[in-house]
């Protein structure tokens, strides 16, 4: 494992994929085609939505012709994290969703669609006890078809620094299909998102699938009518449990606080190379969480941890980001790229002009509703997310329906060809405007905060230095 000796000197390669399409051998219906499409909507979505996304370990999935999944995720971003896995796995996913989001009027449809198993749980009907058997037998159902299924294990979506505790279900919907005498093999497959800016529109997201854990003969026993083969199945599911735990940790990034968090990615962008993608972004920052706890006491490693701090606190109060003091801008590279962002403002200002009226209002609507109407901190990408997809893709259709009846074939076709082309222009400009924004800012703290700026350069390359120094001090003791 050693993740700290080599992510200097040898970071290697991210090999993607083209973009998955299912092939799944017994979902030959209507609803196949209905979900496959859907699946395609939802994936041209999340590319508007996110700015970049990154999907690794696809190429390890099972052979979706000769094996049954279970797909089991953190839950860190609502509705969010079904529709990355749904879109980008390549399998058909039907997934458990708790029931009272079936009853949500357009939500539940969709939901529906996507093939989603209600889950009836105890705090969304006061507390008393709720069967889910009907539910666990169509899971199980999938399970036996050879298809996919997916689930998240920590139960509940939540703004947590680290994964809470996970729940049985999915080792025991994958322990009793088994049981059931499956012909095709069954995997548990864990799935790690990672959210680099979690409530923003166009920020980055990580979709790393893992190895696949294989249910096979010795993990499973028959439930009997004993306690001795019902205390044997409950160690399997708690082993099966804890091996998935392991596994999804392996994925994301943990620790006791948000300010821990947000300390230690200072110290990964210290330490890490230019240029390196996300996968290797996040599995830094995961080395880092998952090692500081082992030398948290040890006098220069508190220390730095607080100098770190005082960096970052430094950086907020005057506004500054990091990568500024990193890349040492000056006013005439500054010029340069505004220069080069007033280029493409200027390419794409006709189909932006033709999509504003349209689409800058709904973009201000949904900012606003994201954090008004979202009834949790952890929902308000959802719902940006949601609120944009049904307003934006009937916006489009009630656009081309119009201008096919009131004008004739080819304005309606013109028209569906030019809305989404305005809309990317929209979303292009504003990227490149807070760009310039950014870049004027970083013009006037050049000018007026340089002893500031010095200053903060000179520490983050003491800071840089001491970070390695402490790298190779512990990394033997921390890897062991």
């Amino acid at each position: 494992m050693p993740e700290l000796c080599s992510c200097r000197a040898n970071w290697g390669l991210l090999v993607t994929t083209p973009d998955p399409v299912s092939n799944e051998p017994h979902a030959t219906s209507r609803s196949f085609y209905t979900h496959r499409i859907l699946c395609r909507l939802l994936r041209l979505a999340t590319r508007i939505f996110f700015r970049n996304i990154e999907v690794v370990g696809r190429e390890s999935l099972p052979n979706p012709q000769h094996s049954a999944v279970i797909f089991c995720g953190n839950h860190p971003n609502s509705l969010l994290d079904p529709v990355l896995i749904t879109a980008w796995s390549g399998r058909i996913v039907h997934f458990a969703a708790k029931a009272p989001l079936f009853s949500v009027p357009i939500l539940g449809r969709l939901l529906r669609m996507m093939g989603a198993v209600a889950i009836r749980r105890r705090q969304d009907h006061g507390g008393g006890q709720q069967s889910n058997d009907d539910a666990f037998r169509d899971l199980e159902q999938v399970l036996l078809e050879g298809r996919a299924m997916g689930i998240f294990p920590e139960g509940i979506s939540h703004n947590e620094s680290q994964l809470i505790p996970l729940k049985t279900g999915a080792a025991r919907i994958a322990l009793s299909t088994h049981a059931r005498g499956r012909t095709l093999p069954l995997f548990l497959v864990p799935v790690g998102l990672v959210y680099f800016t979690r409530h923003r529109f166009r920020s980055s997201v990580l979709v790393q699938f893992g190895e696949p854990i294989e249910i096979v003969a010795q993990d499973n026993v028959e439930i009997e009518n004993n306690s001795a083969g019902s205390a044997l199945q409950q160690k399997r599911v708690k082993r099966l449990t804890e091996s998935l735990d392991e596994r999804i940790r392996d994925l994301t990034i943990n620790a006791e606080t948000w300010e821990r968090v947000w300390v230690l990615d200072g110290v990964r962008r210290l330490y890490q190379p230019d240029g390196i993608d996300l996968s290797e972004r996040a599995r830094l920052a995961r080395v880092f969480n998952s090692s500081y706890p082992k030398v948290a006491n040890n006098p220069d490693v508190a220390a730095l941890y607080d100098r770190v701090r005082d960096y970052l606190l430094r950086l907020s109060a005057d506004s500054l980001d990091d990568s500024l003091i990193a890349k040492g801008i000056s006013p005439p590279q500054i010029a340069l790229h505004i220069a080069a962002h007033l280029a493409l403002l200027f390419v794409s200002l006709p189909l932006f002009l033709l999509g504003a009226p349209v689409f800058l209002p709904i973009g201000m609507l949904l900012k606003v509703a994201g954090i008004v109407v979202s009834p949790r901190s952890d929902t308000v990408a959802t719902t940006k997310f949601l609120l944009g997809f049904l307003s934006v893709g009937g916006l489009y259709i009630a656009l081309s329906v119009w201008a096919f009846v009131a004008h004739g074939f080819w304005v309606g076709l013109l028209t569906a060809a030019l809305a989404p082309a305005s809309g990317g222009a929209v979303i292009h400009v504003i990227s490149r405007v807070n760009a310039l924004r950014n870049l004027a800012k970083s013009t006037y703290r050049i000018f007026f905060l340089r002893s500031e700026i010095r200053a903060l350069r000179t520490e983050r390359e003491l800071l840089a230095n001491q970070v390695a120094v402490l790298v190779d001090k512990y990394r033997d003791s921390v890897l062991n």
